[in-house]
């Protein structure tokens, strides 16, 4: 990335997720106890963030189900799709997860489990991880390339990046032709 390049800032809130394959995109997030699930496809040149307060599933209906890792985790990996993604190709990164209030259960543990639990249920290989302490994210992802930077929320100046780590490559082995469609 040049330092002449001017990035368009998305901003993701809970409950949301955003797929884009321009380059010139940044994602970017404020996360206490939340999960920001990051996944791209680098041969597509597609990526997308999302951003959930709890783990698993909604047991009401409505609007209440954006809150939750399930419903959130889906939209993302199928608007990837949409945009031309394959589904062995996605990496991921996951971060947040902050135990922002003691005295309080540990929500945030809960959702970086359920994060990474889901994408190892849909094989899909997690190349980053950053959750837990005590205190918030600011998160930067840039989609298409795989980068992420975050900066805790404690009025420290320090900044870390998450690296994009090479993890061995996966054998695919192709599947035969299949004319149904698979939802999930």
């Amino acid at each position: 990335m040049t330092a002449d390049v001017q990035f368009r800032r998305i901003h993701v809130i809970q409950g949301e997720f955003k797929v884009t394959n321009d380059p010139e995109v940044v994602l970017s997030t404020i996360l206490g106890s939340c999960i920001a699930a990051c996944m791209r496809d680098p041969v597509a040149g597609v990526g997308g963030m999302n951003h959930f307060l709890l783990p698993g599933q909604s047991n009401g209906s409505g609007g209440e189900a954006t809150r939750y890792g399930v419903h959130l985790m889906e939209l993302l990996i199928n608007g990837l799709l949409k945009k031309g993604a394959r589904r062995e190709r996605l990496e991921a990164k996951i971060i947040g997860g902050a135990k922002t209030i003691s005295g309080f259960s540990n929500v945030g543990e809960k959702n970086a489990e359920f994060a990474h639990q889901f994408l190892s249920d849909e094989g899909i290989r997690i190349v980053g991880s950053n959750t837990g302490g005590d205190v918030g994210r600011k998160l930067e992802y840039y989609p298409v390339s795989g980068r992420a930077r975050q900066y805790p929320l404690s009025g420290a100046e320090t900044q870390k990046t998450v690296a994009l780590e090479t993890a061995p490559p996966r054998i695919v082995v192709p599947k035969p032709a299949d004319t149904s469609i698979e939802f999930f």
